[in-house]
């Protein structure tokens, strides 16, 4: 497989998974039905139509659009870098999950109207936002984003 398509399946990898996890958790639980697994982690049923940490959920339905064309466009220019970059490792892999999980979470803005959230980490009765995995893909990705330019301004090829 070209190595462009190699980073577009990394992308679909992520997408397919964080598509499982959902129909799973909305088969599984009822709105805000909470099991607890651990003494620090939950799964829970949540919808956010807002953006990390439900910013501008309250906005009265126009951010549904809004984040769609946003992370579309995103999008576009993702894939755009990953094609610039495919040669390279650790860039075009960060890129790749950042798509898949800006697609995953376009699909339920799509479907639902709102992103389907579910893993809820938990310290001494203080609650991080629940996520999902499109968010942790997006999340890694950025994270290998900062360290790829933090340990090297050249592009690295294998």
């Amino acid at each position: 497989m070209p190595r462009f398509g190699r980073w577009l399946a990394l992308a679909a990898a992520v997408i397919a998974a964080d598509f499982a996890t959902k129909a799973w958790v909305l088969s599984a639980f009822h709105l805000y039905e909470r099991v607890a697994v651990t003494p620090f982690f939950n799964l829970v049923l949540v919808m956010n139509p807002g953006a990390s940490f439900s910013f501008l959920a309250d906005a009265g339905g126009w951010q549904r659009w809004f984040f769609i064309v946003l992370a579309l466009a995103i999008s576009v220019w993702l894939v755009v870098m990953i094609r610039r970059h495919a040669a390279e490792r650790l860039m075009p892999t960060a890129l790749a999950l950042v798509l898949g999980g800006a697609l995953g979470n376009v699909i339920d803005r799509l479907r639902f109207g709102a992103v389907v959230d579910f893993l809820d980490f938990h310290v001494a009765g203080w609650h991080w936002p629940a996520f999902n995995v499109a968010d942790s893909a997006i999340t890694v990705g950025v994270i290998l984003l900062v360290w790829q330019q933090l340990r090297h301004n050249e592009p690295q090829t294998p």
